[in-house]
């Protein structure tokens, strides 16, 4: 599991859960994957992240920092 965040929205004119990742909305076409099912769509945007990751470090490109939530 990832420390980057994930938005798991329904659309209704799709049919399934729409995954966006606020930190590389910059960098990559948003959403960025989906599911039939919430379970199904999280798990499909743990692999998104591990594989966006895993090719900006081969190939030397700086890798967004995970947001964190500050309390007040």
């Amino acid at each position: 599991m990832s420390l980057y965040s994930m938005i798991v929205e329904w659309s209704d004119e799709d049919q399934l859960f729409l995954v966006t990742i606020p930190e590389f909305c910059d960098r990559v076409i948003m959403p960025c994957t989906h599911g039939k099912t919430r379970s199904e769509a999280i798990r499909h945007g743990e692999e998104v992240i591990a594989m966006y990751l895993e090719a900006w470090q081969t190939s030397g490109e700086s890798i967004p920092k995970p947001s964190t939530f500050q309390a007040a």
